[in-house]
């Protein structure tokens, strides 16, 4: 096992002779960061081999993830390392927050290992500073609008830096918004914790910030830190919204009080929220930032991906989402030849208007093993599971363009050509996206059910 060690003020000196020269942007690579929410994913870290390697709890939960390496060369020849202390918790090797660079140098140097996915709720927004002070030419003229009602409203305006003396309130202004909008401000959330250490702590984090006044009233707040020597990352900006345009206000001034070491702001990510999206979008970022994760496959999946592709010809990213966000080993049926995976099929669980569903889904076998019967054999296995878990339909889609699946799925009680659509959690559509394409064949409990003129598959998350 790696000799981690938690993340402390002292450390930072040490941990940012590695993030402070990079080229890496990430904002979770921040030293406030790191510091301010370990409550949460209780951070450590540690060097191996010459990279600072930061392990950490995902979503402050069990699952253990290994932020990407930060130093000079190859990280790639430490991850037998990370492998083996993942192994010592029992748990599989997690990459988390890998650039597009790193997940290339990771795929060429462990080809078929690993399966990568970028969420769009966790990609940092990256933008110029200069844009961000100057909000130049027409695309940015809302903003100015914005600030020119601002000023027209709140001629007393004046911008301030932040000191400890304004701390306190600063909360209190976050507590009023919180209890405002989110109906509670009683017990203190992990984002107040987060930011009450860093005013705890704040010349020792390196943050710097600045507050917006109208009169002798906090209208806004904001601070941040350098995640690299010319990268300054936003990590909190709250405002009254009794005052229009006081967020952009803020926005502006901090902006032209960086150091012009700083050519790059990251304003960290939207984590899904659509309106928090739209506001990060109309300030128009130079750059969104992927933060792909990668997890280690075990052989099953390796096989699973290794065939899926063959037969398929999909690339990485559509299987390796399916792997990620969807694949469940209990949920695959496989047959073996010659100590390989021959065929496999995979039973997903659905809701439609019939009832509990399950999809029969990925039905393939290698072409060195077909006419054995090796994917007849698995279909008889998965209509029987769905029979004892008391399914009210099953259903497939042939592969378009190939009428004589029908013929063979027909030998198995499906039948009939029904659009269908699908509902998942992240948008991943499990047929071609065109419901008029995706002409699903149904085998029913009661085959005299009442037909829908199409199929909405909503997909049912089930735990062990």
């Amino acid at each position: 096992m790696i000799e981690f060690r938690p993340v402390r003020l002292e450390d930072r000196a040490a941990i940012e002779r590695f993030t402070l020269p990079s080229d890496i942007r990430n904002c979770d690579l921040a030293f406030a960061n790191m510091f301010c929410w370990q409550t949460v994913y209780r951070s450590s870290w540690a060097v191996v081999e010459g990279f600072l390697v930061v392990r950490f709890h995902i979503g402050g939960g069990t699952r253990i993830g290994y932020m990407q390496p930060v130093g000079e060369g190859d990280f790639t020849r430490i991850v037998p390392a990370l492998e083996a202390d993942a192994r010592a918790y029992g748990q599989r090797l997690r990459l988390i927050g890998l650039t597009d660079q790193g997940r290339d140098l990771l795929r060429r140097s462990c080809p078929g290992a690993f399966a990568f996915h970028s969420d769009r709720a966790s990609e940092d927004y990256i933008y110029r500073a200069d844009e961000l002070r100057e909000l130049p030419g027409r695309r940015y003229q809302p903003k100015r609008n914005h600030i020119n009602r601002f000023t027209a409203a709140c001629p007393d305006f004046r911008y301030e830096e932040l000191t400890p003396d304004r701390f306190a309130e600063c909360m209190t202004l976050e507590r009023q918004w919180r209890r405002t909008h989110e109906g509670h401000a009683s017990e203190l959330c992990a984002e107040q914790r987060a930011m009450q250490l860093a005013f705890d702590h704040f010349s020792e984090l390196g943050l710097r910030g600045g507050c917006l006044y109208v009169g002798e009233r906090l209208a806004a707040f904001t601070y941040g830190s350098a995640v690299n020597d010319h990268t300054f990352v936003t990590h909190v900006e709250k405002a009254d919204t009794a005052f229009e345009g006081a967020f952009t206000v803020i926005n502006k001034l901090f902006a032209e009080h960086l150091p012009p070491q700083f050519t790059l702001v990251n304003r960290e990510e939207d984590l899904g929220i659509e309106g928090l999206r739209h506001a990060k979008l109309s300030y128009h970022p130079a750059e969104l930032l992927h933060k792909f994760a990668a997890i280690r496959l075990d052989p099953d999946e390796a096989a699973c991906k290794a065939l899926w592709m063959k037969v398929f010809g999909d690339g990485d990213e559509f299987v390796d989402t399916f792997l990620m966000r969807y694949y469940d080993r209990r949920r695959m049926l496989t047959a073996q030849c010659e100590g390989r995976t021959a065929a496999m099929l995979h039973i997903l669980p659905f809701d439609t208007e019939l009832g509990r569903t399950s999809y029969i889904y990925g039905v393939a076998t290698d072409p060195e093993f077909r006419n054995r019967g090796l994917a007849s054999q698995l279909m008889e296995q998965a209509l029987q599971l769905c029979d004892e878990q008391g399914d009210d339909a099953v259903f497939l889609i042939p592969t378009p363009g190939r009428e004589w699946l029908r013929g063979f799925y027909g030998r198995f009680g499906f039948a009939g050509s029904l659009p269908a659509a699908f509902r998942t959690p992240d948008g991943f559509d499990f047929g071609t996206g065109d419901p008029a394409a995706d002409l699903a064949m149904l085998r029913l409990r009661n085959p005299a059910a009442p037909l829908p003129g199409q199929l909405i598959c909503t997909y049912r998350q089930e735990h062990a």
